[in-house]
């Protein structure tokens, strides 16, 4: 695992980025080796995991839990997720033994303002999530310089094609899922023996905030249920800039 590291630094020799040198270093990595290549680089202090306590998501926080339980790991409150996943988000920090969960909510004043009848979800669901998450998400990772998420190529969409490591035009953003298949996730929660989440045996293979998440049926792709009905596909935490 060490030698990655050094493999990173020279690639800067080339003129990449310090995200593109890591990207290259850690492109067949395991996801325990590009989370443990992120605390290397920034130190615990500067690191977070990002977790939307969803259907997949106990499958990033043991993986991240094995390598160091302490690292702070950023939830987003929406105000509008349902309460099966509040309840999931316990039972993992429980489970896993987290040391450092932090719920961000969205700032009272924002949603007062823009939001005061609670329809913006309907009207303007890009802006919904902008006050909801894009925003609060900023805030919450201004003391950080890396962040960890859980994506994976095997969603498709703007997924498809992203690297192990980017840069979010502020900090670098570690994707250590991005390599893994759908396969790879289930024999994670099976070997580790992880609770589900508590929708997904309603129909609910990808779940955010209950107003923009419907059941799938079998032949459906998981996140087809996200905003269904509209061209909209991404929250938009991993297309804007985190600044």
């Amino acid at each position: 695992m060490n030698a990655l590291v050094p493999q990173a630094v020279t690639e800067k020799a080339l003129d990449l980025s310090p995200a593109q040198a890591l990207d290259r270093a850690l492109r067949s990595a395991s996801p325990a080796e590009v989370i443990e290549t992120a605390l290397k680089t920034v130190g615990r202090e500067k690191l977070a995991v990002v977790s939307s306590f969803g259907t997949e998501s106990a499958a990033l926080l043991k993986v991240m839990a094995d390598v160091d339980p302490a690292i702070p790991v950023i939830f987003l409150d929406t105000g509008w997720l349902f309460e099966e996943t509040l309840a999931y988000r316990d039972t993992l920090i429980a489970t896993l033994g987290l040391r450092d969960v932090r719920s961000i909510k969205p700032l009272e004043e924002t949603l007062l303002r823009e939001d005061p009848d609670r329809e913006l979800w309907f009207s303007d669901p890009d802006a919904c999530c902008r006050i909801r998450k894009v925003e609060p998400l900023a805030r919450a990772l201004a003391p950080f310089s890396a962040w960890i998420n859980g994506r994976k190529r095997f969603q498709g969409g703007l997924r498809a094609e992203m690297a192990v490591v980017e840069d979010d035009g502020v900090r670098l953003k570690f994707n250590p899922f991005a390599n893994v298949a759908r396969e790879d996730i289930e024999a994670i929660y099976k070997l580790a023996n992880l609770p589900p989440h508590p929708l997904v045996a309603s129909g609910y293979p990808s779940v955010g905030c209950m107003p923009c998440s419907s059941r799938t049926s079998p032949d459906e792709d998981a996140r087809a249920g996200r905003w269904r009905g509209r061209a909209k596909t991404e929250c938009g935490i991993h297309t804007i800039k985190t600044s």
